[in-house]
């Protein structure tokens, strides 16, 4: 419900602004860099979704040399998945650091209100999503054994990253690809 209201926001300003505010603004984003951005964040929930395919089958940690990742567990794929988050967030950050000194800010216009406040938030899901990635690989480094419950609860996580990922998917296309 909070995203969708994030876009109800996005797009009632926008009808309300007109098309010049937006045509603008929209016009110092670097969708290049953007898009990159997107398809590691993307490409994180392949890699989410093998850690949950390693917690299904109760493997934890790799079995074999880091360099085999048929081999590898729930813990290195979910780090795998916490780096790409990461550089999803440090990404972001860039944006954000080039945006304003190209002068766009959270009061420069009503654009850049609604693009930080959309795009901080979804930011600010990615980071939970990264703190529970940690929480989920230190308590499974803790165990003595990797449980039905710590399988669950990789589970549970994989399902907040993957909505975290599709929410995004629809952000970026509205606020970088509908002129």
């Amino acid at each position: 419900m909070f995203f969708a209201a994030l876009f109800a926001m996005y797009f009632t300003t926008r009808a309300v602004q007109g098309p010049s505010v937006w045509l603008m603004s929209t016009e110092m984003l670097n969708i290049p860099f953007a898009a990159i951005n997107t398809t590691v964040l993307v490409l994180s929930s392949v890699t989410c979704q093998f850690g949950v395919f390693a917690a299904e089958r109760f493997q934890a940690k790799r079995t074999g040399s880091l360099l085999n990742i048929k081999l590898w567990g729930m813990r290195e794929w979910f780090s795998l998945t916490f780096l790409m988050g990461a550089f999803f967030i440090s990404g972001q950050i860039y944006e954000y650091a080039e945006l304003t000194r190209e002068g766009l800010t959270l009061a420069s216009n009503a654009y850049g209100s609604v693009f930080y406040i959309a795009t901080g938030f979804h930011g600010l899901h990615v980071t939970g999503g990264l703190i529970a990635f940690l929480i989920v690989m230190i308590r499974v480094s803790k165990a003595r054994r990797f449980t039905h419950q710590q399988a669950t609860t990789a589970i549970v996580v994989s399902y907040y990253w993957h909505f975290v990922d599709v929410v995004w998917i629809a952000l970026f296309s509205a606020i970088y690809l509908i002129k």
